[in-house]
């Protein structure tokens, strides 16, 4: 099961030496208008081949958000990524909008 990461620790642990891997669980429309700096796109159709293009090994750190709390699509990517193996997996749950509202800047 994955556990969940705050803002202010995804924040800061994407500054440190050795930052996540971050996926955005939504499709390109949603992540072309904004997303979290150095984010990976990864659609709820494709979770697979994008972990497996992205993340060399299956212990490495992977945060995976959405749009908002309410979004349940990091949910559902984070627990197809444990199926597959993958062990170090949290999930941002504020998503995209938190970040936002946090005044924090997202890439387009």
């Amino acid at each position: 099961m994955a556990k969940e990461v705050s803002r202010s620790d995804l924040a800061q642990a994407m500054l440190s030496k050795e930052p996540p891997i971050v996926f955005e669980a939504l499709d390109k429309k949603y992540f072309d208008h904004g997303h979290l700096p150095g984010a990976i796109m990864m659609p709820p159709a494709e979770v697979a081949a994008t972990a497996q293009s992205h993340v060399a090994r299956k212990d490495a750190p992977v945060v995976i958000y959405c749009a908002s709390d309410t979004c349940a699509n990091s949910h559902e990517a984070a627990s197809e990524l444990s199926n597959l193996g993958y062990s170090n997996i949290a999930i941002f749950t504020g998503g995209k909008k938190d970040w936002a509202d946090a005044g924090l800047k997202l890439e387009r």
